[in-house]
């Protein structure tokens, strides 16, 4: 169990709030609005309104207890600017801050922040990824243009395992895992067998997912 400090609570910082909990973490939320923490009281362990932009508020919170710091402010970067420098300098360990723009990734990685995520950018590309393809469900960009695709499969696969397939020296891409209705098989192994209407979450180029799914017919 980890714990973790989400300062900013928009729909951003409500949803990791809420997933963190789940997870079996110890979260704290903070926001100088009581509304918008309102409905994380039951949920998580501590919530605090307070404004944040306040060194001395920043001391009370213990921020260098905890594992990681969030800021997820929304709309004032100014403020998001000046929590993640303070942040460091009280001596957070990990400080973790939404950006909306590159140049705001720029600025808060030179003032402290250890990483910057940009949630309506990847929702973004996720999306562009997805409609691109014929058959792409979801997607999750890795280094070097590489990336993990959920697709279908081809009825031509039904009856037949991945080894009798072939698939990797086939379709020069890699199986991490394959989806039957609510259940996942995380690790399919060479002699994992298709029986219809799989989704398979495979691990390659999107040059070979083109490929792949250019005239796919999915069951």
């Amino acid at each position: 169990m980890k714990s973790f400090l989400v300062i900013g609570i928009g729909k951003f910082g409500n949803h990791l709030a809420r997933r963190l909990t789940e997870l079996g973490n110890e979260v704290m939320v903070v926001d100088s609005h009581e509304e918008y923490v309102q409905d994380l009281i039951n949920v998580v362990d501590n919530v605090q309104v307070a404004d944040c932009t306040k060194v001395e508020v920043l001391k009370s919170l213990g921020v260098n207890n905890f594992d990681t710091c969030f800021v997820c402010m929304a709309t004032n970067f100014q403020n998001s600017l000046e929590i993640t420098s303070q942040l460091k300098e009280l001596g957070a360990k990990m400080v973790v801050s939404k950006a909306n723009t590159d140049i705001h990734a720029k600025f808060l990685l030179r003032n402290g922040a250890d990483e910057v995520v940009y949630p309506e950018k990847d929702m973004a590309e996720n999306m562009a990824v997805r409609y691109h393809f014929n058959h792409v469900y979801s997607y999750t960009p890795l280094g070097d243009n590489a990336g993990i695709f959920e697709i279908g499969i081809l009825d031509e696969w039904v009856g037949k395992s991945i080894r009798e397939l072939d698939f990797r020296a086939k379709y020069n891409l890699n199986i991490l895992a394959v989806k039957h209705g609510h259940n996942t098989n995380a690790m399919p192994t060479a002699e994992t067998r298709f029986f219809g209407h799989e989704h398979i979450l495979v691990l390659g180029y999107p040059k070979d997912v083109m490929k792949l799914t250019k005239d796919m017919k999915t069951l």
